[in-house]
């Protein structure tokens, strides 16, 4: 391990114990007072560490908010498996869950679809857990971005036209993409016809799993090869996808206003005693 890396994360172990001057950084960690100060500095510079007016540093915000995300990717995917599990049972079609990181989205959980392989060749190659995608090029992005505060959606599609496509599909003007956002917002869920190598293409219909504070945190999908479900076929599945949505909404501790007859997913909604 680099010492530099060895020391930075040592004094922000450190400084959870509680805030810390600058010399007892330094004897936590067996430096000069010269070297904790610039370790101290680059991660005030990144977030990870605040400098208090009584001029001790503590854990800055920026850590708390990765902790957020973290917790939030590794609890949905367990609360969601069984939900993908049995919509995929039910259909036969692909079912994904993603999140949005960094502007893309990130598959953290997928139950590959059972399709014959199309005429003269070979089925495509399944996705896997971890690929990334460009956001506004797929029904799952666009599900995520529309749901956005307005500041963040704002610089996102202000650093749109700054970007090389990354991928087929990616590129996309910013007042479109506003405008089939608003779309997606005002009905609560995203149809797309996405391409997938040359030839292929993949019809998908998404919908937000939505988390405690009443903002999507992850994305719900279903699809299928467009040469054996076109996005009106899919499409006739959202009260599915819907309903499996929004119990998974539930399960994780969510408070979305429920839509759809939970014997479509087979789930219950557990009704939650008031805290007050």
């Amino acid at each position: 391990m680099s010492q530099t890396v060895d020391r930075a994360l040592t004094i922000l172990a450190s400084l959870g114990e509680g805030p810390a001057s600058l010399d007892q950084a330094a004897a936590r960690i067996g430096v000069h007072k010269s070297t904790a100060l610039r370790l101290l500095r680059t991660l005030q510079e990144h977030g990870f560490v605040h400098r208090q007016p009584d001029h001790r540093y503590r854990l800055g915000g920026r850590l708390f908010g990765l902790a957020q995300q973290a917790l939030e990717s590794i609890d949905i995917r367990q609360v969601a498996a069984p939900y993908l599990a049995s919509l995929n049972e039910r259909y036969g079609h692909t079912v994904q869950l993603a999140v949005l990181e960094d502007g893309v989205v990130l598959c953290l959980d997928r139950v590959e679809g059972r399709y014959p392989a199309p005429p003269g060749g070979s089925p495509a190659p399944a996705g896997r857990i971890g690929t990334r995608a460009p956001a506004a090029a797929t029904a799952v992005g666009k599900v995520l971005l529309a749901d956005l505060p307005e500041d963040q959606l704002t610089a996102y599609l202000d650093d749109l036209g700054t970007r090389a496509p990354a991928g087929p599909g990616a590129a996309v003007s910013a007042d479109r993409l506003r405008t089939e956002l608003a779309d997606v917002r005002r009905q609560g869920w995203a149809v797309d016809q996405e391409p997938q190598g040359r030839r292929e293409t993949v019809s998908c219909v998404a919908a937000p799993i939505v988390g405690a504070e009443g903002r999507s945190i992850a994305v719900c999908s279903i699809s299928a090869p467009g040469r054996l479900a076109a996005e009106a076929e899919l499409g006739r599945l959202l009260p599915e996808l819907l309903c499996t949505a929004e119990a998974i909404s539930l399960a994780y501790g969510g408070a979305p206003t429920p839509r759809w007859c939970e014997n479509r997913c087979g789930a219950k909604h557990v009704v939650r005693a008031s805290r007050t």
